[in-house]
């Protein structure tokens, strides 16, 4: 299998589980903590987003502008929540997937994106040039 086939299967088993979690989380108990919640959902919205673009990001040069965004937008998600959930845990009442630099997923928040950006650095040259101009 390809390597990239498997960061896009990994963005997938992220999106279903943070969309998982965020509907149960919304559901039943929004009102206690709506930013933890509402972050939880935009994770996952932006997982689904990244999975997409990395799976098409050999097919146009938007595809693989998307594909930065998204994984930009994840990375500093996961720092900006994981450095205030730890600095300012009043702020998060309840986990998100974000939460500790994604400690409640085994990293894999901090860690993927890091993976998708190698990625994306690594693809060839001319490719990336034509995202730039």
């Amino acid at each position: 299998m390809q390597a990239s086939r498997v960061l896009v299967a990994v963005y997938v088993v992220l999106f279903l589980a943070a969309t998982g979690r965020s509907i149960v989380q919304i559901v039943r108990s929004f009102d206690q903590a709506p930013l933890a919640y509402g972050l939880s959902a935009l994770a996952a919205v932006v997982y689904l987003l990244a999975g997409i673009a990395l799976a098409f990001v050999h097919r146009s040069p938007a595809w693989q502008r998307i594909a930065w965004v998204a994984v930009g937008f994840e990375f500093l998600g996961v720092l900006i929540v994981g450095t205030l959930s730890g600095l300012h845990p009043e702020l998060f009442p309840a986990d998100t997937v974000w939460s500790g630099f994604g400690r409640g997923y085994l990293y894999i928040p901090l860690v993927l994106p890091l993976i998708g950006i190698a990625y994306l650095e690594a693809r060839p040259a001319q490719r990336r040039q034509a995202v730039i101009a």
